[in-house]
């Protein structure tokens, strides 16, 4: 698969101390015997979340609010679309990248990831399978490949929603299945998960941050590695419709023979056709010499009630 080639799902992992701490300030849904009957209640009302703080509940209908997406930034949302709702988010990203005279282009194009609520609420499934097609120049001699990157299949659960300080927060349990080209394949069943937590700090700005792992394959000998990601975003409402971002996100490689760690920034905006349809625009850079040069790239993302 192509190091220069932005792929948002690249690569749940936090402190010890942090797990902790959420097993004792998350109460489960479904009360324990003996709890006062009024969070019994009051439990029963929303289905949004797994778990939840202790605190309130947002019982409004996954319709009842326009669309949130995971497009275009790299760190994903930190709600589902909810029971029954299918949500389907596509674009197109152009990424280039060059060192030391030789280069590389590469075309993202669809994109396609498509969500469905299952069952309740906080479950959600996705599937993504996108084109890929590269040229690049190594050592003078061109290279062009076209083809499918692997089949990507993840399930985002709801864990939490935000009450005060205490942010709202999803997990993903994900993977890629070898389907792809024989240029892009990775021949190996990859696993991961991506943990996500974000705060609406008030009506106008929010920030979001991801820390997540993946399976990967070293390009040049085959073997397993794991790829650490770590994200952050900070978002601005700058009307009902108008939307805009700003972030940083980096792959951390453990133990692998070729692949080095590479930081990114990069911002877009987000506009509100309707509370179904998101158009969406991104630019970006690399800030380390290991990273990409550049990419940029448009996109949408329709909701199917």
């Amino acid at each position: 698969m192509s190091n220069f080639c932005q792929h948002r799902r690249s690569p749940v992992s936090g402190s010890t101390a942090g797990i902790l701490l959420m097993v004792l300030f998350i109460q489960p849904e479904n009360p324990l015997p003996g709890q006062d009957q009024l969070d019994h209640v009051v439990g029963t009302i929303s289905q949004k979340t797994l778990f939840h703080w202790g605190g309130g509940f947002d019982s409004s209908p996954p319709l009842s609010e326009p669309l949130v997406t995971d497009r275009p930034d790299f760190t994903e949302a930190s709600s589902t679309v909810g029971r029954g709702v299918s949500q389907l988010e596509f674009g197109y990203t152009y990424s280039y990248n060059s060192d030391e005279g030789d280069g590389g282009i590469a075309h993202s194009i669809g994109e396609p990831l498509l969500r469905h609520g299952l069952y309740e609420d906080w479950l959600e499934l996705r599937v993504g399978l996108s084109p890929l097609q590269e040229s690049a120049r190594v050592q003078g001699v061109k290279r062009k490949a076209d083809g499918f990157e692997d089949l990507y299949l993840g399930l985002k659960i709801g864990l939490t929603p935000q009450e005060e300080f205490l942010p709202e927060m999803a997990l993903i349990p994900q993977m890629t299945i070898p389907t792809g080209s024989d240029d892009f394949t990775d021949e190996k069943v990859l696993p991961g998960a991506n943990w996500i937590y974000g705060w609406e700090l008030n009506e106008i700005f929010s920030t979001a941050g991801s820390t997540q792992f993946n399976i990967s394959v070293d390009e040049t000998s085959g073997s397993r590695y794991t790829e650490w990601a770590q994200s952050w975003t900070v978002a601005t409402s700058l009307s009902e419709s108008l939307g805009m971002y700003t972030e940083w996100y980096a792959l951390f490689p453990d133990n692998a023979e070729t692949a080095q760690v590479e930081h990114y920034l990069n911002g877009g905006f987000t506009f509100l056709l309707n509370d179904d349809l998101q158009i969406d625009i991104r630019t970006g850079t690399g800030i380390n010499g290991n990273a990409d040069d550049f990419f940029a790239g448009i996109g949408m993302s329709i909701r199917f009630p």
